[in-house]
């Protein structure tokens, strides 16, 4: 391009020029350290302090000293948007001195500053890095990626990620210059340690792992190698995570090398690590570079696996020599913390990097030893210094070879190493790699592609280009070249495209540059108008778009530089001296005067329509045609002043046509304004319009074209794209079609309709020019221009195969389809025509019904149409979730396509009512677990919202609006219960006001109110007294509440994590009436036992920890912050504690903390804690908490231990939590010894005398929950004989030896108590019976439930203890599970045959006498023995809300308490009386647990009041857990029968309760609170996604059939609770006021469960007209049920005020306020009015308001129709669409299985519009149409003005085109009955034919219908 003018005409505008500086440069002035850095400047020079920007970037060497160039660097990227969309703005990161400050913004928006970091160091390098954490060891990184920063100084390196993480990793050898990469998760360090064979490059995969080495794989001579990278002549240039690559480069023979990077193979890292030394001499080491330097050049590696990363950093050092000799000695460790922050870290890689020996050589060097400071060459002596223990690193990267550049000429200078290297992909996806080769003023582009199985690149031919800068732009796929002239050019690939022309910049003298030698001659080092410094970058410094800081490597080179300093250039004014900081289409020039400009490059093309036509044409085309092509239009759309965007469409058309061989200057409509104005459509429709008839105003006619019609045009054949204009033709035609699915584009098809008629016209393709002016008829005239083509040179033309003589018509297709017809497979452009692929498959698989349409890409109905090879990629779709029908299906199918709601908008109606219809079925009936975009897409917001919400992480719980606790209630209120969810509450709960009743019962921080009447004779001093007395039987009650309240509460709150959890007060004082004076038990008047206290307040910290929810956000710091300061505190912190481990958050507790708590030696922080721990690790058999266990159990430690003195408690709290550990899990030894310890006889020294039950009973609860419901089947046990050693615990016999290690612990027996060889059965019964009936748990084993009946006998009987025939029955219940029914004959079969013969009704009045019989005996069996079996129905329906259960509990509780009013209660005992009314109480909350019930509520409200006698605190304690059960979790939690749920309450509700607040003797309190193990969220509470609150729903719950009972189904108003999951098969919210929803449980329960688990919300959607169950109980208020007679003249009466009622749609009311609103005088408007009132009724009321615009959109288009102002016949397509849709089979086979549901289903509307339309089209036929239609179909020349109408006949129709008729042989047909049958191949219908036919059988006269 020599010539001037060759050179002005492809220059290229670029955007606007705006100055650049760095952001982060000013911000670092302002930072505060900036004062201190100014202070530290080497040299105070003024100008420096100004500018120390400008002068420190590219200042002269002669005022800036090296130190100060080294200040500031800076970096740029796109913008990432955390969401994912599009963001147009640059991020940046500067660096100065010791500060990173990170900024984004762009020239529109304003910049801000995102981060600044300060370190201590100075800061080599900045740069983003994202870090995989992968998931597994070896899998390929699809863990989660965490962005970070990384900050590299001297002797570390600073990461931050994005979430706030910090990590510093040290490094371990001196970095002294480094260059970070970003590429996938990994830090590059490329360190140089001369004559050592080290590894020279390493790799971090995460902040926390080891450095560690690279290896290579060299495949030299046969045998492959895998070796660590120890050459240090290599150097990193370059690194890209996609594809997975690294450039080096060799300093010995200056070439460059491509590697691929991948993960080292678990064998390969084998073979590294086993390689054998071999000796040599120090002599070898010399030559040892040079020669894998050899080795390499012939080494080919292995093909490379594809990348197996996202992101690396790469650190490249070099250390000087010298700089450090001494590594080893010197190295920082790495912190073996990271092997224990890291579970997954790699198990090699904990010892610490302790230099050479970590690594095996294989190289001929001899074993590595110690760089010292003097290489004596015999300097073995330092041999000794090995540290044989060390192990080497396992590398985690592998560098396979993949290309090398061939040997350059000798005369290049050594220096040729790249100092830019990036990736640009040209116009048509070629990949190439790019260096910049500064020292040779050449970008080597090197192109490359991934093989055919997408495992290896393949690198072609390398290309030179003239080149003293270059960057990428790769917004619009190209390169960016500043030339050695100055010249910015721009190439795409090796095309050069043109010259960029800037604006503002004086482009380079152009007389200069053409005198100007070549830049290939070697004198071009005269012209190059740059310091000679630039030339000697250091490596890679640019390419990561760094400040160009060189480096003098040394000194002289500065002085034979070859360079002539003062070169005329420098007075020519600035020049672009370099490029930098490209990021998409922007780049910063560096100008000659120091000043940088920020310049952007223009598009490729900004109207849609001209991009779409260029992606086609680029598609269709050969690829250097196709680049040619769009460089073309580049030059020509981006000339210096370019065309504004209207015209650029014109622009596109000349520039085409010119490259088809059009002369464009000779086409009339291509030319002047004028004619344009006159073809434009406003013209036309001026022309037709009534106004212009009435004036009788002649048509203007373009007056040109008549002149130039008579010289006909030819083309000149020559030109670019002459051969493929047919090909071009059909491509465009295809973007035509897709664009009529997008209404937004209909200018877009009238433009283009214009230059697809002069194509077809100049091709002569008659049925193209026919369907054009069907489309549009008043676009195309008949006489038009044409170009005259030779016949000759038509034959050059290469006519594609894929081209057809039938225009390809999208419609057409559908319209085939809907008919039943057969269709042909529709072309389709991959990736260009979108929209027409998924119309044709959506519509294949709805309407033909074919489901492996959308199965696979290679689909019958479409065909690709490629330019090149078809090579078809199978993408299949898979539907992950439940479908059932077709229309299910389709939507899963769109939906996985990425098709939203906008797309559908944007469809046609016609096209679209397909795909609506289906939307419509599926919104009826929906899947409950389909993806959130699927329910969107349907409209059910209530399912999306569902959907978000489930694939929330686990931790957040879904908060509803009352979560938040209301301050408004008092300091001194806080009982502890504010706060519950009083809206769910309050809707389960509506008619009375029970739960302020519970909270009244339950509140323990007021006084009690003590009401002692003083009698007369009582002296004041007794009176005191009695009142404290009295006092202290009500503080027995108030000290048992907590543990109700924490039931009542269960996870009910979500802490502040910066607020302590607030403990509400625990009241032990009163008031007393009438003066209300306080009174207070320490007054001293009375005795109070000591520690009374201590363990209510314990129970008062559980409930208080039970309030927090699990998924709270907890951790450890919170936990040890809500540590109390104050000693008396301590007791409640401790129950804190325990309830953390409930709920499962004491795992977060760190180990040390853990430690830090149980050596204080607190005895109730060690139960609680303990206990906690085991809870939260409940099953996992965890070793570490074992251990914990194990020290506090004697028996578990070794026999030689020291004997540590455990208070007897926490050894109780220690062998239940070894339970819980190990529960379910059969461990044999764990077992052995609990089975030991529940017989542990007393010590010699009083050692486990005091309490001894409670010992033996926890020992046999552990076990039993070990072995838990394992039965006969424990595997490994047979030895241990367990159920028979059970069995001799429960009734007694002599003490078996003492097996096992334990022996000597027990030889001597104890001194104080006496029990001889006998079995203590007193201590061991509990324990062994509760023990049997965990192991055969469910079981139903009947040998072993025989063991536990009760006595037959009186003499047996008075053998057993009556409280033990309680827990017998129990367990024997137990065990027969099946067999427990619900009623009173069943309970009172357990009872013995004896005692039923001998025993009175609970009632009685009278007591007979007996002699021989123990009545008293007999009365206390009785009354145990029911409260067993009363307690085992407990069990068995735990939670289930049975109604017979709960009826013959009722039943038996009130027998009870009439019974103790009895005179016979006296025989069986008070106390044991209250104990079995306990024990009911109980098991009837169990029953009806979580649900509020109203008798049982009454119960234990009578209970409460009795204060009284024989009322000790166990009671209260009953009492008040019967009452929190019943109530648990405020309603929303229940109890599950699982077996771990058994086990844990049967230790809390163990059925002998405490005598007083310090009793443990037979059982631990703080077990009565693992009934949380038990507790499970089962509430159900429909949410109104609309407004957000809790509503009533009605819903149908479907049980599983069982063996009791068949499948059935039960109606509940929810919110409920709802039964046990497992017995569930489906749930259904139902209709007919909510949107049905239905869960379907027998795929699995975790959806549901996942639900419950996040508060229960469903969200439900009310229909259409319909009220809430609140607003509208019986639902006689809707808006349906006052329209019942809907179809008569209320539709028409519709007031658009009632809308609201329907919809809370703005859109729908702002349209019901404008178009359905009657205003004054609307004379003919009211027809419109009435008209789409009625139409937003039925939208409305059918649930499809989407449908509105459709109706109105048919409505308007008949009107046009009827007025004749049809000018497209787009619209009356849509209709026919709509019509054929509703009549075709599929849609008739849908309605007659379900006639109600349907889009247009009960409207005339379509009928009516179908017989208006016919109407006006007959009476068109009639008043002279038939005319025109008839010169029409026998090709004579037409009527103008009929034009339109006859169009919109043709494609109402379906009338063949003339062509087709002709073929079709109709000439001679007589009648009308052979034109049928010849007709009926054209699939003309009869309708048609019936119009048709008089003019086809020669007769003109319309047939009047």
């Amino acid at each position: 391009m020599s010539d001037h003018c060759d050179e002005r005409a492809t220059m290229i505008a670029a955007g606007d020029l705006q100055e650049f500086a760095p952001r982060g440069r000013e911000q670092s002035r302002r930072h505060p350290s900036a004062l201190s850095l100014q202070l530290r400047r080497l040299q105070p020079a003024p100008e420096l302090c100004s500018s120390d920007g400008a002068a420190g970037l590219v200042g002269s060497l002669r005022e800036v000293t090296i130190h100060d160039r080294h200040r500031e660097t800076w970096q740029l990227r796109k913008g990432i948007s955390d969401v994912g969309e599009e963001v147009d703005y640059d991020e940046e990161l500067y660096v100065a001195s010791n500060m990173v400050i990170w900024s984004k913004g762009s020239r529109s928006q304003a910049s801000t500053v995102y981060k600044a970091f300060t370190v201590d160091s100075p800061v080599l390098q900045a740069l983003w890095c994202d870090f995989t954490i992968p998931e597994e060891k070896w899998d390929k990184a699809d863990g989660e990626v965490e962005k970070c920063i990384c900050i590299l100084q001297n002797s570390c390196i600073n990461i931050h990620s994005m979430e706030g993480k910090d990590y510093i990793a040290a490094l371990p050898f001196q970095v002294t210059s480094a260059l970070l990469f970003v590429h996938k998760w990994t830090t590059f360090v490329h360190i140089y340690i001369p004559q050592e064979p080290l590894p020279t490059m390493f790799s971090m995969l995460h902040p926390l792992d080891e450095i560690t080495p690279l290896v290579w794989k060299s495949g030299v001579f046969g045998s492959s190698r895998v070796q660590y990278v120890a050459d240090h002549t290599l150097r990193i240039v370059f690194l890209s995570a996609d594809p997975s690559i690294v450039m080096t480069y060799d300093t010995v023979q200056s070439l460059h090398t491509i590697w691929a990077l991948r993960r080292v193979k678990p064998e390969e890292q084998s073979l590294v690590l086993k390689f054998p030394e071999q000796g040599g001499t120090p002599q070898h080491m010399a030559t040892n570079s040079s020669l894998t330097a050899h080795l390499r050049s012939f080494s080919k590696g292995d093909s490379p696996g594809g990348s197996p990363f996202q992101n690396y950093s790469s650190i490249h050092s070099q250390s000087r020599s010298g700089s450090s000799p001494n590594l080893q000695s010197r190295s920082p460790t790495i912190s073996n913390m990271a092997a224990l922050s890291r579970s997954h870290s790699p198990a090699l890689g904990v010892h610490s990097f302790s230099g050479v020996q970590r690594f095996n050589f294989s190289s001929s060097a001899q074993s590595p030893r110690r760089p010292s400071v003097i290489h004596s060459p015999n300097s073995t002596s330092n041999d000794s210094f090995l540290v044989p223990e060390t192990e080497p690193i396992v590398p985690e990267l592998c560098i396979d070879h993949l290309w090398t550049e061939t040997v350059p000429n000798m005369r290049s200078e050594k220096n040729s190493q790249a100092s830019k290297v990036f990736i640009s992909t040209d116009l048509c996806g070629q990949k190439f790699l790019c260096f910049l080769v500064e020292s040779q003023l050449q970008l080597r582009c090197v192109k490359f592609q991934e093989s055919n199985d997408k495992s290896q690149l393949i690198f072609g031919s390398i290309t030179n280009i003239p080149a003293k800068d270059a960057a990428p732009v790769e917004g619009i796929d190209m390169l960016l070249v500043l030339e050695g002239s100055g010249n910015l050019v721009l190439y795409s690939g090796v095309v050069r495209v043109g010259k960029a022309f800037i604006p503002g910049l004086p482009a380079p003298s152009l007389s200069m540059s053409n005198q100007m030698p070549r830049p290939s001659t070697p004198l071009d080092s005269v012209s190059t108008p740059s310091k000679p410094l630039n030339k000697h970058l250091g490596p890679l410094e640019e390419s990561v778009l760094l400040s160009p800081v060189p480096e003098l490597r040394d000194s002289s080179k500065l002085h034979d530089s070859p360079y002539v300093e003062d070169c005329t250039f420098q007075q020519l004014g600035t020049f672009i001296q370099a490029l930098r900081d490209p990021v998409h289409s922007r780049v910063t020039l560096e100008l000659s005067n120091n000043t940088m400009v920020r310049i952007s490059i223009p598009e490729i093309a900004t109207s849609e329509l001209v991009k779409r036509c260029l992606q086609g044409v680029k598609a269709i085309l050969p690829k250097e045609t196709a680049v040619q092509t769009l460089v073309k239009w580049y030059n020509a759309y981006n000339a210096p002043g370019g065309p504004s965007y209207h015209s650029e469409w014109n622009l596109f058309v000349t520039c085409l046509m010119n490259m088809m061989g059009y002369n464009t200057e000779r086409l009339c409509w291509t030319r002047s304004d004028w004619e344009y104005l006159l073809s434009s459509d406003y013209h036309r429709n001026f022309e037709s319009h009534p106004v212009a008839k009435a004036l009788r105003l002649d048509p203007l006619e373009v007056s040109a074209s008549k002149d130039d019609f008579s010289q006909s045009l030819s083309l000149d054949s020559s030109t670019l794209l002459f051969t493929h204009i047919p090909a071009i033709f059909f491509v465009l035609h295809l973007i035509y079609e897709e664009l009529k699915l997008n209404s937004l584009m209909g200018e877009g098809l009238r433009s283009l309709v214009v230059l697809l008629v002069q194509l077809a016209r100049d091709l002569k393709l008659e049925a193209y020019i026919d369907y054009y002016y069907r489309d549009y008829p008043a676009l195309v005239k008949t006489s038009r221009q044409t170009c005259i083509i030779d016949q000759v040179q038509t034959g050059f033309m290469l006519h594609p195969s894929f081209f057809s003589a039938e225009p390809p018509s999208i419609f057409q297709w559908l319209s085939s389809c809907l008919k039943g017809e057969g269709v042909q497979p529709y072309p389709y452009l991959p990736g260009i025509c979108e929209r027409s692929k998924l119309v044709v498959l959506s519509v294949a698989l709805y309407i033909l019904g074919d489901e492996s349409a959308v199965l696979n890409e290679a689909s019958h109905y479409l065909y690709k149409i490629t330019s090149g090879k078809d090579a078809l990629t199978p993408c299949s779709f898979k539907p992950s979730t439940s479908v059932s029908s077709l229309a299910e299906k389709l939507v899963l199918w769109m939906t996985s396509v990425g098709f939203t709601l906008r797309d559908l908008e944007s469809l046609p109606f016609g096209v679209a009512l397909p795909i609506r219809d289906a939307i419509y079925q599926c919104r009826e009936q929906p899947a409950s677990d389909w993806p959130e975009a699927v329910c969107l897409l349907i409209g059910r917001q209530d399912l999306s919202k569902q959907a978000w919400e489930g694939s929330l992480q686990k931790g957040k719980s879904v908060m509803l609006s009352s979560d938040i606790p209301s301050a408004t209630e008092s300091e001194e209120d806080e009982d502890g219960m504010n706060d519950m969810n009083e809206e769910v509450m309050s809707l389960i709960w509506s008619e009375d006001l029970r739960v302020q009743e519970v909270r009244r019962l339950l509140q323990s921080a007021r006084p009690v109110r003590v009401n002692v009447v003083q009698m007369p004779e009582a002296s004041d001093h007794e009176y005191i007294e009695e009142k404290e007395n009295r006092l202290l039987q009500l503080c027995q009650r108030t000290m048992a509440l907590p543990v109700g309240r924490g039931m009542f509460t269960l996870f009910s709150y979500h802490p502040v994590p910066t607020e302590q959890l607030p403990i509400p007060k625990l009241n032990l004082t009163g008031r007393a009436p009438p003066r209300n004076t306080t009174v207070d038990l320490n007054s001293g008047n009375i005795d109070v036992p000591p520690n009374m206290a201590c363990w209510a307040s314990f129970h008062n910290g559980v409930a208080a920890g039970l309030k927090i929810a699990p998924a709270s956000q907890i951790d450890s710091a919170w936990i040890v912050y809500n540590k109390p300061k104050i000693a008396e505190l301590a007791n409640e912190y401790a129950g804190f504690l325990m309830a953390l481990g409930l709920n499962g958050h004491l795992t977060k507790l760190a180990t040390l903390n853990i430690h830090d708590y149980l050596t204080k030696g607190h005895e109730m922080t060690s139960i609680g804690l303990l206990l906690g721990v085991s809870a939260a690790k409940l099953g996992t058999m965890d070793m570490a908490i074992t251990r914990l266990l194990s020290i506090h159990i004697p028996a578990l430690l070794p026999p030689t231990s020291t004997e540590l003195d455990v208070p007897h408690n926490v050894q109780v709290a220690a062998v239940v939590g070894i339970g819980l550990v190990y529960q379910g899990t059969a461990h044999r030894h764990t077992a052995e010894v609990l089975l030991a310890e529940i017989g542990r006889p007393p010590g010699p020294e009083m050692e486990y005398c005091t309490d001894r039950e409670s010992y033996s009973l926890a020992s046999g609860l552990a076990l039993g929950m070990v072995c838990l419901g394992h039965g006969s089947n424990l595997i490994g046990m047979s030895d241990l004989n367990v159920p028979e050693q059970l069995y001799q615990y429960m009734v007694g016999g002599h003490r078996r030896f003492q097996m096992g290690m334990h022996r000597e612990k027990h030889k001597s027996p104890s001194y104080q108590i006496k029990e001889g060889d006998t079995i203590n059965v007193d201590v061991t019964c509990p324990g062994a019976t509760l023990a049997l009936a965990m192991i055969y748990l469910k079981t139903n084993n009947r040998s072993i439930a025989d063991w536990l009946k009760a006595p037959d006998t009186m003499y047996l009987l008075d053998f057993v203890k009556p409280e033990f025939l309680l827990l017998r029955t129990l367990a024997r219940c137990l065990i027969l599970w099946d067999d427990i029914l619900p009623n009173s004959k069943w309970v009172n079969s357990n009872v013995p045959q004896i005692i039923r013969e001998n025993i009175i009704s609970l009632h009685a009045t009278e007591l007979p006498s007996s002699e021989d019989l123990s009545l008293e005996t007999l009365a206390q069996a009785h009354v145990y023995i029911i409260a067993g079996a009363c307690l085992s129905l407990g069990f068995r329906f735990a939670g289930s809300e049975n109604l017979a259960a709960f009826q013959c509990l009722y039943k038996y509780a009130t027998d009870f308490l009439k019974c103790l009013s009895a005179p016979t209660a006296s025989i069986t005992g008070h106390y044991n009386l209250e104990t079995c009314l306990s024990v009911l109480l109980l098991a009837l909350a169990m029953v009806m647990a979580g649900s509020g019930n109203l008798k049982v509520l009454q119960l234990c409200r009578f209970m409460h009041k009795k204060t009284g006698g024989e009322m000790n605190y166990g009671f209260h304690l009953a009492h008040h857990m019967a009452l929190g059960l019943l109530f648990l979790g405020g309603g929303r939690y229940s109890l599950s029968t699982s077996n771990s749920s058994i086990a844990a309450l049967l230790c809390a509700l163990y059925p002998h309760f405490p005598v007083h607040s310090t009793d443990n003797r037979y059982h631990l309190q703080a077990l009565r609170h693992l009934y949380v193990l038990a507790a499970e969220p089962r509430l159900l509470t429909p949410v109104d996604v609309d407004s957000n609150t809790p509503c009533y729903a009605l819903i149908e719950v479907t049980y599983k059939g069982t063996q009791w009972y068949g499948e059935a189904t039960e109606e509940l108003m929810a919110p409920t609770l709802l039964p046990e999951l497992h017995l569930l098969k489906q749930i259904r919210v139902k209709g007919p006021r909510y949107w049905e929803l239905l869960i379907d449980l027998s795929k699995g329960t975790a959806h549901l469960q996942s639900i419950l688990s996040k508060g229960g919300i469903l969200y439900v959607k009310l229909r259409a007209g319909q009220l809430s169950y609140k607003e509208d109980p019986m639902g006689w208020r809707s808006l349906l049920a006052q329209t019942v007679t809907h179809r008569n003249s209320e539709a028409r009466a519709f007031k658009p005020e009632a809308i609201s009622a329907f919809t809370s749609d703005p859109a729908l009311f702002s349209f019901a306020d404008y178009f359905c609103k009657p205003t004054v005088n609307m004379g003919q408007k009211q027809e419109i009015l009435d008209l789409f009132s009625s139409i937003l009724y039925e939208c409305v009321t059918q649930e499809n308001p989407e449908m509105l615009p459709t109706y109105i959109a048919i409505d308007q288009a008949v009107r046009r129709l009827e007025r004749r102002e049809m000018s497209e016949t787009f619209e009356l397509w849509q209709i026919k669409l709509v019509l054929e849709f509703f009549s075709s089979r599929s849609h008739q086979e849908r309605m007659s299985r379900n006639p109600t549901r349907g889009l247009f289903m009960n409207s005339e509307f379509l009928p009516v519009m179908k017989c208006t339309i016919d109407n006006t089209l007959d009476q068109w036929l009639q008043a002279g149409g038939d005319v025109s239609l008839h010169s029409y179909l026998s090709g004579q020349p037409l009527d103008e003005s009929q034009l339109s109408m006859l169009a919109c006949f043709l494609i109402y129709h379906s009338v063949p085109t003339p062509g087709q008729l002709a073929a079709g042989g109709l000439e001679g047909s007589r009648n009308f009955s052979e034109l049928l049958l010849k007709l009926r191949r054209l699939h003309v219908p009869v309708r048609a034919l019936l119009r048709l036919a008089p003019l086809l059988l020669g007769n003109p006269q319309a047939m009047v219908l």
